[in-house]
């Protein structure tokens, strides 16, 4: 005999058990990563300086847009990540291709890579030491013949910055590079080999185009590393000399933080190097995808 009673109904929606594992994770992004870039939005449309000040809708955004330091800053910004960039993925893929197979191999790599463990601070108070004009050990060892005069010179300022960036992350782009190349199968090598490539055209007509992904993923982060650098600049250069150094993060810190804060407009200019991280950070996911 069929029973006509009802079925239970099934629950329009069920949460795969998978997302459970899920929910902490996304509770601390909405928490320390989604709410704090909210709050950031709404500073942007307001007056605030030391106190509250009222709501300004876009007048920030309209100032930002006016004012020649943006520009300058948009700049020089441009141009620290000209100057790093190609050095950074150059040393990098010139260091990982030279050390690999050798027998200090694992010895240099992590010789290179220790800059990246130490706190930048404990970094720039060696750097100032070893790279001060007047007294510092680099000028007083060779009776000022290397000596690098960031205190008066734009450009020395520009060569510190950039030269200390490079060594700092040069480690870790020689690991991501050494990663692309254990990732070639040895038999292409091989192969190469027995129809008689030269080491040169192997570097060149295999190697390289097989790591394009990493090279590519080092270029973005490069670029990211310039959008978003202040920190050295800020305990090294402290934008000088006469504003050489001043990129957009150290105008953003100056702005925000500085004998005059304004921190509705040090938002907007956050707002700005968002946007500018966004757009990189697209053109390395549509990269990546090309690649892969």
């Amino acid at each position: 005999m069929i029973s006509d009673s009802p079925k239970p109904k099934e629950p329009r929606f069920r949460l795969a058990p998978a997302w459970w594992g899920v929910i902490p994770s996304l509770l601390a992004l909405l928490l320390f990563i989604a709410y704090p870039l909210i709050q950031v939005f709404q500073m942007s449309t307001q007056k605030y300086s030391i106190v509250y000040e009222g709501f300004a809708g876009f007048h920030n955004y309209a100032r930002m847009l006016a004012d020649p330091n943006v520009g300058r800053s948009l700049l020089l910004t441009l141009i620290f990540g000209l100057c790093t960039l190609p050095l950074f993925v150059g040393l990098a893929t010139l260091c990982a291709i030279e050390l690999e197979g050798t027998r200090l191999e694992r010895l240099v790599k992590a010789i290179l890579f220790l800059p990246s463990l130490w706190t930048i601070g404990a970094s720039a108070i060696g750097w100032y030491t070893l790279y001060e004009p007047d007294y510092g050990m680099l000028a007083t060892l060779t009776g000022g013949f290397l000596r690098l005069p960031w205190h008066d010179k734009g450009w020395a300022g520009v060569a510190l910055i950039v030269l200390f960036t490079i060594w700092q992350n040069v480690g870790y782009g020689t690991l991501i590079v050494s990663a692309g190349l254990k990732s070639i199968p040895t038999e292409v090598f091989e192969a190469a080999r027995v129809d008689g490539a030269t080491e040169n055209q192997l570097r060149f007509g295999i190697v390289l185009p097989l790591l394009r992904p990493s090279i590519v993923f080092l270029a973005v982060v490069g670029s990211l590393y310039a959008i978003q650098s202040y920190t050295a600049v800020l305990l090294l250069t402290q934008g000088g000399p006469f504003g050489s150094t001043r990129v957009v993060g150290y105008l953003i810190y100056e702005t925000a933080f500085g004998t005059a804060p304004n921190l509705g407009y040090g938002a907007a200019l956050s707002v700005l190097i968002l946007a500018l991280a966004f757009t990189f950070s697209a053109f390395q996911a549509r990269a990546l995808k090309s690649d892969l």
